[in-house]
């Protein structure tokens, strides 16, 4: 017989919540605009409301305080619905972003959820079965072995990075030994530093790409991306009326001119590479002088001639949204200089990725390696697949459902923001052979005239193209089928402007360098 009578099975219900009755000034709905005053009636309001009983909600996902903490920002960061939280597992909440506070102060976020389950759960007991000497646990023993579980699988997965990123380093190790013993020397640019930091070599390399004429040529000619950044501004210009404009990495400064025919007080433009001379001749030739002053060097090593501005303009984005970290610098002028209240353009921006099954593809790309003249280089395939390449990718090779991986709010992102876990499900379209992972990503302009534009491959091209991750080997798939994942982002342990990127799909993983 169990340590418990049967009569105590149904004694625990979310009524023993009334128990907890700390009282706030006031609780705001995590649903809704109604506002209680003790925890008993918020937790009331909820089931009475919204049919959402958060105590069963916290036995049945199995939660200690961190991830109770992440569900609760997480409500609060996306406004997600009931119905539609419990169509979701704790992994779509898992991120350390979500241990950021949306409001101050929530009071949600001090239940001690400990505390809370010690007057809500059974008490831990267990009893041995004679007869096959199996274990019979209490609800309570059950979900602390699975909460152990999860702690346990999470600690294997930053295991698992941190095995991948060590491997990373003493790969570029070697490789830069061997180049040591090959060449007799390295030159300036990849001198190995004792502690790891050659970020000022990596800011001069940036900066110095962006002197040369034919990038910005490129992103001239991208019709896509500059039309998008001139109707946000022109089709908008009410909103930049006499307002002072910082446009973060100004390039030759077509941005900064289109947002000084708006009718704005005031633009400073920005750039630390040479270009910025250019853009001084540019400005010159467009009589807009008198509106658009132009100052050369780092964000973050200069003095503006104003403490605020009204508006910050940045084209940041990188391959795969987040590669360059030029997004770092956006942050840095919003945390610095942006005035209560103030717009950021453009404001939001979406990763997603798609299943290709471009076999061909593929054989021109990976398998070559494995038969080249008659010589086999398979060495060089592994080094293939470890790249990603940057490519306009054929839709009628696309064989799964899109997932959206990751959405960014430039007005409350951190700097941590690159660094991301995020779990996917593709839905396969057809059966066939899935041999590469599409990457892109999305820009919003939520003004009164809203703009957005995308650089995924149902869209226009744009010089961004897509980001296509290759299977080291095609994994073979079935209409229906239900592929799940994770990808895991972070930024490259010795180059702040790289990014990793891991892939784990069907068993599989692939560890993917952008720099």
């Amino acid at each position: 017989m169990d340590a418990k009578s049967d009569g105590d099975s149904d004694d625990d219900s979310g009524d023993d919540w009334d128990e907890v009755t700390e009282d706030f000034e006031s609780i705001p709905c995590l649903f809704c605009n109604e506002v209680t005053n003790n925890t008993s009636m918020a937790l009331e309001h909820l089931v009475a409301s919204h049919r959402f009983d958060l105590k069963n909600f916290i036995m049945k996902h199995y939660l200690d305080t961190y991830s109770y903490i992440k569900l609760i920002n997480f409500i609060r960061h996306k406004n997600v619905l009931p119905d539609q939280l419990n169509a979701l597992n704790i992994k779509t909440w898992e991120s350390d972003e979500y241990l950021r506070p949306v409001i101050k102060d929530d009071p949600w976020l001090m239940f001690d959820i400990e505390d809370l389950e010690e007057k809500t759960t059974k008490p831990i007991a267990y009893t041995v079965n004679s007869e096959n000497g199996c274990v019979t646990l209490s609800e309570a023993h059950f979900a602390e072995l699975q909460r152990t579980i999860q702690r346990l699988r999470a600690q294997l997965e930053q295991d698992e990075l941190a095995c991948y990123l060590a491997k990373q380093q003493i790969d570029e190790m070697v490789e830069k030994a061997q180049k040591l013993v090959l060449d007799g020397d390295l030159d300036e640019n990849n001198t190995v530093s004792p502690s790891g930091n050659s970020n000022c070599n990596v800011d001069k390399g940036y900066f110095k790409a962006y002197s040369h004429f034919a990038i910005h040529h490129e992103m001239l000619t991208d019709k896509v991306r500059t039309e998008s950044y001139r109707d946000a501004l022109l089709t908008n210009a009410n909103r930049f009326s006499n307002s002072v404009v910082l446009d973060v990495g100004c390039g030759t400064g077509i941005l900064s001119m289109f947002a000084a025919k708006t009718g704005c007080r005031k633009v400073i433009s920005v750039d630390q590479s040479d270009i910025i001379y250019h853009a001084i001749d540019i400005i010159r030739e467009n009589d807009l002088g008198d509106i658009i002053t132009l100052q050369k060097g780092r964000l973050e090593d200069i003095n503006l001639d104003e403490d605020k501005v009204d508006v910050i303009l940045s084209e940041w984005m990188g391959y795969f949204l987040l590669f360059e970290g030029m997004l770092d610098t956006v942050i840095y002028a919003r945390d610095h200089y942006l005035a209560p209240g103030g717009i950021l353009l453009p404001n939001r921006c979406t990763l997603s990725i798609v299943g290709s099954g471009d076999t061909r593809r593929y054989v021109k790309l990976i398998d070559y390696w494995l038969n080249v003249y008659g010589f086999k280089m398979s060495c060089m395939k592994a080094e293939a697949v470890r790249e990603p390449n940057l490519e306009i990718c054929k839709v009628d090779e696309l064989i799964t459902s899109t997932v959206e991986i990751q959405s960014f709010d430039l007005y409350k992102v951190t700097k941590d923001c690159v660094n991301f876990s995020s779990p996917f499900e593709f839905k396969v379209k057809k059966t066939g052979s899935l041999t590469a992972i599409v990457g892109y990503f999305d820009v919003f302009f939520d003004l009164d005239n809203p703009v957005h534009f995308s650089t995924g491959p149902h869209s226009s091209p744009t010089h961004w193209k897509q980001t296509v991750f290759s299977l080291s080997e095609p994994i073979s798939i079935t209409e229906g089928e239900i592929l799940r994942g994770k990808l895991i982002c972070r930024r490259h342990v010795t180059n702040i402007r790289a990014l990793m990127v891991i892939i784990h799909i069907k068993n599989t993983s692939q560890v993917y360098c952008l720099e």
